[in-house]
């Protein structure tokens, strides 16, 4: 059978509630006696009953994660993040993917429910509020990441996308570059912040915006090297190609460089390239990519925070200060822009 904490208790003759605090890591309790109680565990082979512990403290001591994309390293990266430090709180992460699909992500989301985790993390792909506007009538404490609803009120841990698209777009400009091109990603606010960014880096430097240089995807995530492939494909079949070009994130931006050195063109001699994400492997590419980063460590990291944190206060007030934390994004330049 299975070890108990009454069956620790009396093996050490102290009581179900000592052993329940050390377990809860309970200030009141002496080092002699943790170390006492934690060696027996160990010998018994002792795993608490998750079950049970819900069953009293009305927690799961689980926070649900639902991305876009499992493949993307920027969603791992954040994942990481976010799992160091609920696991130091005695938090256990719950990953899963929704494939960029509305439906599959309600799905997972009604999953993870009557899994009854504790507070839901949600990089959204929805097209409208519903799903959150309903959260908020169950109660159920959730954060936005990376991407946000304009009008909903909502806890939000991003970055300015449109900040993004400014030091993306700048950069091709102070290299030399003069037909800059944009190879966005789905509908969403980051793909749309970013596209402003651009826009905003253009115009400010009078350079005109041309649409058949800017390509917004269908899949900016679950597909973003194909769909970077494709448009880059497309825009070096134009009478004057664009000779840099910033992209929703570093998948997308692969994909372009592809379809660029593909066509026995030079990066970033003929066509220079920036990303977004900075993923870890940037450096290691034919061409070292040059990225905006997002801190994506960070954004798990802040995101634990303040999920910790609405569980630390009653559900009415957690729903009704909603915080935005925005983190600053940084340019990391390698050899695909310095001409």
């Amino acid at each position: 059978m299975a070890a108990r904490l009454k069956d620790i208790a009396r093996d050490l003759n102290l009581s179900v509630v000592t052993i329940s605090k050390v377990l809860r890591d309970h200030p009141d309790i002496s080092q002699e006696t943790r170390d006492r109680v934690l060696k027996r565990m160990k010998e018994l082979n002792y795993r608490p009953n998750l079950a049970a512990r819900a069953l009293v403290t009305g927690r799961s001591f689980i926070v649900g994660l639902v991305v876009p994309d499992l493949v993307h390293p920027f969603f791992g990266q954040v994942a990481k993040g976010l799992s160091n430090v609920l696991r130091k709180q005695g938090y256990s992460l719950v990953l899963s993917s929704s494939e960029d699909d509305p439906e599959l992500e309600q799905q997972e989301l009604d999953q993870l429910l009557a899994r009854r985790v504790d507070v839901l993390v949600v990089a959204s792909t929805q097209n409208s509020v519903e799903t959150f506007r309903r959260l908020e009538e169950q109660r159920v404490p959730y954060v936005l990441i990376d991407r946000k609803f304009e009008g909903l009120a909502a806890n939000f841990v991003g970055v300015d996308d449109a900040a993004v698209g400014l030091l993306g777009a700048g950069h091709l400009i102070a290299v030399g570059c003069k037909r800059i091109a944009h190879i966005g990603g789905p509908m969403v606010s980051t793909a749309l912040g970013r596209l402003e960014g651009y826009r905003r880096a253009l115009t400010g430097h009078g350079i005109g915006v041309e649409s058949a240089y800017v390509s917004m995807r269908e899949h900016g995530d679950d597909a973003g090297e194909e769909s970077g492939y494709k448009a880059m494909h497309a825009m070096l079949q134009l009478p004057v190609r664009p000779d840099g070009v910033f992209c929703y994130n570093d998948p997308t931006a692969m994909g372009a460089m592809k379809a660029v050195l593909e066509a026995g063109l030079r990066v970033p001699e003929d066509v220079a390239m920036v990303g977004c994400g900075n993923v870890a492997y940037a450096d290691y590419l034919r061409v070292p990519l040059t990225s905006v980063d997002q801190q994506s460590a960070a954004i798990g990291d802040r995101t634990a925070q303040l999920a910790l944190g609405l569980l630390a206060r009653p559900k009415a007030e957690a729903a009704a200060k909603a915080k935005t934390v925005l983190l600053e994004p940084q340019l990391v330049v390698r050899a695909s822009s310095r001409r």
